[in-house]
C-alpha cells in the first residue's frame, strides 16, 4: 500500500523558511516522478513543483520560482520541498504526490496516483 506522509509545516513570519519533507513507503521509490501542490484557503488545489525520477530535471509554479527547491533522496525514500522568502500567499496546505513511472514529472494533478494527507503552511505578514 502507498504512503505518503508530509511533515514539516508550520507558522512562520513573511520571509522567514521551511522545509518541507514527504516520506514515502509501498512504492520502489526510486522509479517515480514526485511532485508537490498546495491549496490555499478558498482556492483550488495548484501545482507548486516536480522532479523527474532521477532528480535531473525540476519544475516550478511560477509563483514559486527562484524562492522554492524540490529535491529527492532515493536512499532515504523521502522528496523535500525547500521555501525560502515565504509569503503571506503561500499560506496553504501543502501536499506530496506520487507521479507517473520513469515520469519526467508534471503540472497536471491528474497525472498523480496518489496523495498525501498533507501539512499546514501558515505565513504571517
Amino acid at each position: 500500500q502507498v504512503q505518503l506522509v508530509e511533515s514539516g509545516g508550520g507558522l512562520v513570519q513573511a520571509g522567514g523558511s521551511l522545509r518541507l519533507s514527504c516520506a514515502a513507503s509501498g512504492l520502489r521509490f526510486r522509479d517515480y516522478a514526485l511532485g508537490w501542490f498546495r491549496q490555499g484557503p478558498g482556492k483550488e488545489r495548484e501545482f507548486v513543483a516536480a522532479i523527474s525520477v532521477s532528480g535531473g530535471n525540476t519544475y516550478y509554479a511560477d509563483s514559486v520560482k527562484g524562492r522554492f527547491t524540490i529535491s529527492r533522496d532515493n536512499a532515504k525514500n523521502t522528496v523535500y520541498l525547500q521555501m525560502n522568502t515565504l509569503k503571506p500567499e503561500d499560506t496553504a496546505v501543502y501536499y506530496c504526490a506520487r507521479g507517473g513511472r520513469f515520469g519526467l514529472g508534471s503540472e497536471e494533478p491528474d497525472k498523480y496516483g496518489y496523495w498525501g494527507q498533507g501539512t499546514q503552511v501558515t505565513v504571517s505578514s
